[in-house]
């Protein structure tokens, strides 16, 4: 076989499952390596390869390798990038034999790339060569993530009509209104042109579906430092294109796999749980301490005691669980103390809004005591979660980690 060309086979180590990117074996070869995912591009890729080689030896200090990862197209794309790579020793090329997609396609590329960091662009010539230098740039001032997008000032698409922009849009408000706090973060959600930082994703468990990778690398990387570089998508000029209905139901099927493993993952559902445990703690004892058939004790210092036993449980859980990760750094009795000193400081503050709540409820508008108890906890719940996560538990990071 010709050293060009990587044994696909010692990649795949989970071919049913999750993709996982690996961390290099000692320092990065090189500092960009570049994905071209290609199937049936045997018009476009030379032009491809050669145009970007030309923008990327401009790039300042940039050490870069290309990999062309072909689905065995039956128009020997891979064997034109080969012609090609005999040339230009930056490229490289994965002959895919029994396995299909772009999203897996960009992954068993990572798992193959020998960079610090790691990125993906059409081979059709729609994403601009140019630009790809642009975004690398970005990555070597310090980026964690950076995406062309047609949404930024200087940006746009060509040709597209109108019902094309509106299912393009649609598409992207579906997606925020099932991932806004992925979405949300980016213009172009939709972009299949981004660098990101190995060490961002390396680790990650990556089961994307369809085309739409950068969502699920967003939802799924430790990213901080986003860049968007402008960039206008251009029209096929070879080949056909690939966008078919079935593309459109797998990117739905994508957003509803990744909300599930977010509400999984994330530490706001977590507070939450550990919250609605509180919950059944502080109206347990409000119901002991405060109704005329029990105790029949006043309605604030009854609240008083159940929130102050409802606030314990949770600091217990949520250092336990919801934000374990960091007080396992952090674990001797005395850093223990000082986180709960301050969650106690900051839930008291919510403790404090939650009576004034109550008794507005209950005095003022005559509410069932209990449904008026549910909505002062929901009302001081995000504040709770907001605070403590940026003073509680964040402060005692590890710095390594944060």
């Amino acid at each position: 076989m010709n050293e060009k060309v990587i044994d696909i086979a010692s990649l795949l180590t989970c071919p049913a499952g999750p993709l996982v990117v690996a961390p290099l074996d000692g320092d990065p070869a090189v500092d960009l390596s570049l994905i071209l995912p290609t199937y049936n591009e045997g018009k476009n890729i030379v032009p491809m390869i050669e145009q970007l080689i030309s923008v990327l030896d401009n790039v300042a200090h940039l050490q870069y390798e290309i990999i062309v990862v072909d689905d065995d197209s039956p128009d020997c794309t891979w064997e034109k990038a080969l012609g090609v790579a005999e040339k230009h020793p930056q490229v490289r090329v994965v002959r895919r034999q029994g396995e299909r997609g772009l999203s897996t396609a960009v992954i068993r590329g990572w798992q193959a790339a020998r960079g610090r960091f790691l990125g993906v662009m059409d081979a059709d010539l729609q994403h601009p060569p140019e630009v790809a230098a642009n975004i690398a740039r970005e990555m070597m001032r310090g980026a964690d993530l950076a995406i062309a997008s047609r949404h930024v000032e200087g940006g746009g698409v060509s040709d597209w009509s109108l019902a094309r922009r509106i299912i393009s849009r649609g598409a992207q408000m579906i997606g925020y209104l099932l991932l806004p706090e992925v979405i949300g973060r980016i213009s172009d959600p939709m972009s299949g042109f981004f660098m990101i930082r190995r060490s961002a994703i390396q680790g990650r468990k990556l089961s994307p579906l369809g085309y739409k990778i950068l969502i699920e690398v967003l939802g799924r990387s430790d990213v901080g430092w986003i860049s968007e570089v402008p960039y206008t998508f251009r029209e096929r000029v070879e080949g056909s294109s690939k966008l078919t209905n079935q593309i459109y139901l797998q990117y739905f099927q994508h957003l509803l796999r990744l909300r599930l493993f977010l509400l999984h993952e994330s530490k706001f559902v977590r507070f939450c749980v550990v919250g609605c445990s509180g919950v059944v703690i502080d109206m347990s004892l409000l119901f002991l301490f405060s109704d005329p058939k029990m105790l029949g004790w006043g309605l604030t210092r009854s609240k008083l005691l159940a929130a102050e036993a409802a606030l314990l449980n949770n600091f217990v859980w949520n250092d336990l669980w919801t934000f374990g990760s960091v007080a396992q750094h952090q674990n001797t009795m005395g850093q223990r103390i000082k986180r709960f000193l301050k969650f106690n400081a900051i839930c008291s503050l919510g403790i404090f809004f939650n009576i004034v709540i109550l008794n507005v409820e209950f005095n003022l508008f005559h509410m069932n005591r209990y449904l008026a108890n549910l909505i002062a906890i929901g009302l001081v719940t995000l504040w709770n979660y907001k605070s403590n996560k940026e003073f509680s538990w964040r402060v005692t990071a590890n710095p390594t980690s944060s």
